[in-house]
């Protein structure tokens, strides 16, 4: 073909006409080809396309090139990047044929070439906006997958109408919360039809009719705060739906079964005004519906409302002896008898450990004394709990709302009051609050309040009484007797303040500083003198009381055998095996143990066959008249000779007047007590109140030998 033909054709098919030698280089390109590769024709001939390429090392991008050129062959539309001088990439496409001389010689290519770097810019844009457009559908799909799988997981049911009130969407949950089968909800139905069958299938209880529905939906949506509506089910079940409007118009409605949670809110309440024990209301629970109750009697003429504070007496001896699993069934089992006998409107609490209340109405303060006393004979009737059979006693105080007790607090606080002084009447009685009662009250909380500053500053002190050998009138021990120092009282009897002392619990380190005390002043006296010390069951019932003694001793160096220990019965009536555990362990040291106060109860002589007492002390009770009452001499006597058959030393107590001191010698009793050798005397006195005792034994002794001499003169 001539070569202008091929110019030409050139120019219509292609952007310019190509021709390289053997050697791949440029021998020939169209004049106008400068425009498109931005250099002159000389400029390119000679060179190969490898060189003006972008990427001529790119094997994988040329190998089709090179194969077809390998092969003599034609090749199609083959594009490369070409580095244009601008700095730029131009995307050029050629195609060529082989050439042949006549002698079947290969000489080179011929073809055509075309700038196609605006087809490949605009293929490379449709590729990014296709990937684009591929990813954004994946991103779609993903979040449809997600929104279904949120839809079908959701704890809520879930419907979305748009704003012709249209269903547009709906979860499982929603049908499975109303038991719909999935032909029921079909998209594009009005929310009226949607009611309209959830009415008709019994969904709802029966007062609810669709019109009621959609127009509390109409003021859900249109309310300035959304706020869910709690809507009851036929089945009982309740629902907390909600209403939100979207944007556009339309509404999300979100259905949440909270059946549970109100039940465990109910619970939750339930146990917070709840004793869990016997699931009987708590204190809370008692202010508040003392409150309404408070508040209903002043409408109901002639009724008055009682409140009877209710304390457990004997409950910790049962509690400690058999367990605490008894102990809670015995405060259910008082639980159930109180709520069997008291009225449909009485309100029975428990107040915590074995404290009890009720609020009952009666006529008059006789009314609510004999409730107080039937309530106790029902309690102190024997309990069969497993294998244990159990009696306990009740002691209870009485308030009478009026004019003065508008607050339960108060009314129960006088009821606590009477409790008090019930229980300091005996136990197991019924006592009536009365004005002077609170006044007496205040006065003990007062006393309370100075004994813990008292054991705080050091204001307590001790005295001793001795107990003197019967015949030699020697002193064999020194009792102490602790003594409260009040800055506004002066000197308080131990009778006053122990008692509250034990109550409180101060009794602990109150009789700790008494142990350490009377030691260190004992190891001052002469070994003979051996010291006696009070102990109350409230701190032997302490389980470190043992390591107390045995401390106290250590610290002051007193040796054991010097130490005798003071108890009463009560001691053992408390806890009686774990008592009588901590005194074996303490006598087995050395400590002697005596019980104070014998004979003043009823199981005196079980004790002394249960546990080996050192001495036992008579109390005053039986020689207070000794000097006058023929009876009161065979008590004694039979008291000194238990004792001595038993092999235990006895001390009488009281001993005042010397007719009393000459009646229990007569007896033959081995020690005695009492004002007439000498009242209890600060420990710096001691040393002086020894040797005049020391002194009168003398002078009794040569008394008695002198009476003995002139005897046996007379009979000579």
């Amino acid at each position: 073909m001539p070569l202008q033909l091929l110019e030409d054709y050139a120019q219509v098919a292609s952007d310019w006409f190509w021709e390289t030698g053997a050697d791949a280089c440029f021998t020939y390109l169209s004049p106008g080809i400068g425009r498109f590769l931005g250099r002159d024709v000389a400029e390119l001939m000679g060179r190969s396309r490898h060189a003006i390429s972008v990427n001529g090392e790119d094997e994988n991008h040329w190998r089709p090139y090179r194969e077809a050129m390998a092969r003599r062959e034609g090749f199609r539309d083959f594009d490369y990047p070409y580095s244009h001088p601008d700095g730029g990439t131009r995307w050029l496409r050629i195609s060529g044929e082989p050439r042949f001389g006549r002698d079947g010689a290969f000489e080179g290519y011929r073809g055509v070439g075309t700038d196609v770097s605006a087809e490949r810019a605009a293929r490379s844009a449709l590729s990014t906006a296709l990937g684009d457009l591929r990813a954004s559908n994946l991103r779609l799909a993903e979040q449809n997958r997600l929104f279904e799988a949120a839809l079908s997981n959701m704890v809520q049911g879930l419907c979305m109408f748009d704003a012709a009130a249209r269903l547009v969407v709906c979860n499982h949950r929603y049908r499975e919360i109303f038991g719909l089968p999935p032909e029921a909800v079909q998209f594009g139905m009005s929310q009226r039809d949607l009611c309209t069958i959830l009415v008709a299938r019994g969904c709802y209880r029966r007062e609810v009719t669709v019109d009621s529905l959609c127009e509390g939906t109409r003021l859900a949506i249109t309310a300035d705060e959304a706020a869910p509506i709690h809507r009851e089910l036929a089945d009982g079940r309740i629902l907390a739906v909600c209403y939100r409007p979207i944007e556009g118009g339309g509404w999300v409605s979100t259905f949440e079964d909270i059946t549970e949670r109100r039940r465990n809110e109910a619970r939750i309440a339930h146990m917070a005004r709840h004793d869990a024990l016997t699931d009987l209301p708590n204190r809370t629970a008692l202010r508040e519906c003392g409150t309404d109750l408070m508040a209903e009697g002043r409408h109901e003429g002639g009724q008055r409302l009682a409140m009877l504070a209710l304390d457990l007496d004997r409950f910790k001896v049962v509690n400690d002896t058999h367990g605490h699993g008894v102990g809670d069934a015995l405060l259910r089992a008082v639980a159930e008898r109180l709520c069997a006998n008291v009225r449909g409107g009485d309100l029975v609490a428990r107040l915590g450990g074995d404290e009890f209340a009720v609020m009952h109405r009666v006529a008059d303060a006789q009314g609510a004394l004999t409730l107080a006393e039937r309530l106790i004979a029902v309690v102190s009737a024997p309990y069969e709990l497993g294998d244990y059979s159990v009696e306990i006693g009740m002691s209870v105080g009485l308030a009478l709302a009026g004019a003065e007790t508008e607050d339960v607090e108060r009314l129960l606080k006088n009821a606590d009051t009477a409790l008090y002084h019930a229980k300091g009447a005996g136990r197991g009685q019924a006592c009536l609050f009365a004005a002077a009662m609170d006044e007496t009250a205040e006065a003990r909380r007062t006393l309370e309040r100075d004994l813990r500053a008292a054991l705080v500053s050091d204001a307590f002190e001790l005295h001793y009484q001795p107990l003197v050998e019967a015949g030699s009138g020697g002193v064999r021990t020194l009792e102490a007797l602790m003594r409260w120092r009040h800055p506004e009282q002066g000197l308080i009897s131990p009778a006053t303040f122990i008692p509250i002392a034990e109550e409180t619990g101060l009794i602990v380190p109150l009789g700790e500083w008494v142990l350490n005390q009377a030691c260190r002043d004992a190891a001052t006296w002469p070994a003979e003198v051996g010291l006696a010390v009070n102990v109350s069951a409230v701190q032997l019932r302490h389980r470190a009381f043992a390591q107390t003694v045995l401390l106290a001793l250590a610290a002051s160096g007193l040796r054991p055998e010097r130490l005798e220990l003071e108890i009463t019965e009560s001691v053992l009536l408390d806890d009686t095996e774990a008592n009588l555990e901590t005194l074996h362990l303490l006598r087995r040291t050395g400590i002697r143990i005596s019980m104070d106060d014998f004979g003043t109860g009823y199981s005196s002589l079980s004790y002394l066959r249960r546990f080996p007492f050192d001495k036992i002390k008579i109390d005053r009770s039986f020689v207070r008249d000794a000097g006058h009452l023929a009876e009161s001499g065979p008590i004694i006597r039979a008291l000194v000779g238990l004792g001595a058959n038993l092999g235990i030393t006895t001390v009488i107590e009281g001993i005042e007047t010397p007719d009393q001191l000459a009646a229990v010698r007569a007896e033959g009793c081995d020690e005695i007590q009492g004002f007439l050798f000498s009242p209890p005397r600060p420990a710096r006195e001691v040393g002086e109140m020894l040797a005049g005792l020391r002194r009168r034994a003398a002078q009794e002794a040569a008394q008695e030998g002198a009476q003995e001499a002139a005897q046996e003169a007379a009979a000579a």
